[in-house]
């Protein structure tokens, strides 16, 4: 068996946690992978002589690659929301170092099932609301049009370029600018709120004793719109449940925004075309990320959730007069039939 590759930043990583002192007393021999990510970012679980936390987290964020920054002010915004998300215990900015409280390793992804689902979303609904009530101007970056645009140009770039190896004609690229213009029309002229942009079941957390659910990987938050972890949440790319779930989930998430004073639309009609629209948007961008992942990345885990990401993808743009181009070009492409579904 050939022995695994050295790995110096993990040897850094070691030697920083040692140095942290009685209080914690890690033992750098107890370091374990924690769970995988999509960035550079790594986390490891080490155990402590401390009696509050006997094991911790360490985040290992490549100063190179990675800002920890971002996640120590979201992690505090949050927090003081009312939410569970990991107290950081230490840092160390500039090795790109944190050790975070333990959330335990009891995804929802790993604990979702039909007798489990409504409690767990009905909490996650819950602490969504807390983050977006506790929305203020200025603590967060704009969800802007530029950063929306960019994350939809993952999707020529890599799903349809790179991954089917497909060039567009000057119609098709057309067609497909205008099915964007169309959807960051809509995306921009809804409220705006915090967002955390990866709200989904590989991110929240089972806790033991309550406080459901614990709140992950929230660095990259912005002030955007008010749909998109709501999508994120039950247009999971990860577990898929039948869309009369979903809208049972969607309105009692709608009606307790409504009763927190957040500016949802008052017609929920309105409210579902905002949400499923928000919904093409990040769909279109997972494709891209996705494609990304492997191919520039070399990992082809996400890989087996592209069918799901491409299903919800026609499934609305089939819905709306205004995006059925796209349907049209995903046709072109991959010369599948179009599903039928819900007309609006």
């Amino acid at each position: 068996m050939a022995a695994l590759p050295h790995d110096p930043r993990l040897d850094q990583l070691k030697s920083w946690v040692s140095g942290l002192g009685p209080a914690w007393s890690v033992d750098p021999d107890s370091c374990t992978p924690a769970s995988a990510d999509a960035s550079f970012r790594r986390y490891f679980r080490v155990s402590t002589a401390n009696a509050a936390h006997p094991t911790a987290i360490v985040m290992d964020a490549p100063p190179a690659h990675e800002d920890c920054r971002p996640f120590i002010h979201v992690a505090a915004l949050f927090g003081a929301a009312g939410v569970t998300v990991p107290t950081v215990l230490a840092q160390d900015l500039e090795q790109g170092f944190l050790l975070l409280a333990d959330l335990g390793s009891q995804t929802y992804l790993s604990r979702l099932d039909d007798s489990s689902a409504s409690a767990m979303y009905a909490d996650a609904a819950v602490a969504l609301v807390r983050i977006q009530a506790a929305t203020r101007a200025g603590e967060l970056p704009a969800y802007d049009r530029a950063l929306l645009q960019r994350e939809l140009d993952l999707f020529p770039q890599w799903y349809i370029a790179k991954h089917l190896g497909a060039t567009l004609t000057d119609a098709q690229q057309a067609d497909l600018r205008e099915v964007m213009d169309v959807l960051l029309a809509n995306i921009l002229a809804q409220p705006q709120v915090y967002v955390h942009r990866d709200y989904h079941s590989r991110n929240l957390m089972v806790l033991p004793g309550g406080a459901n659910p614990g709140v992950l990987d929230f660095q990259d938050a912005v002030i955007g719109p008010i749909t998109y972890d709501a999508v994120s949440l039950w247009r999971d790319a990860y577990i898929e449940w039948d869309e009369e779930q979903q809208l049972d989930w969607l309105i009692r998430y709608w009606e307790r925004a409504r009763k927190a004073g957040l500016p949802v639309n008052a017609d929920f009609g309105e409210f579902y075309r905002d949400f499923e629209w928000m919904g093409l948007q990040r769909h279109l961008k997972v494709l891209g990320i996705f494609a990304r992942l492997y191919h520039r990345d070399g990992k082809d885990g996400y890989l087996a959730n592209l069918p799901l990401v491409l299903k919800y993808t026609r499934q609305v743009a089939g819905r709306y007069t205004e995006l059925r181009k796209l349907i049209r070009l995903l046709d072109a492409l991959e010369g599948a039939a179009s599903p039928a579904g819900y007309t609006f």
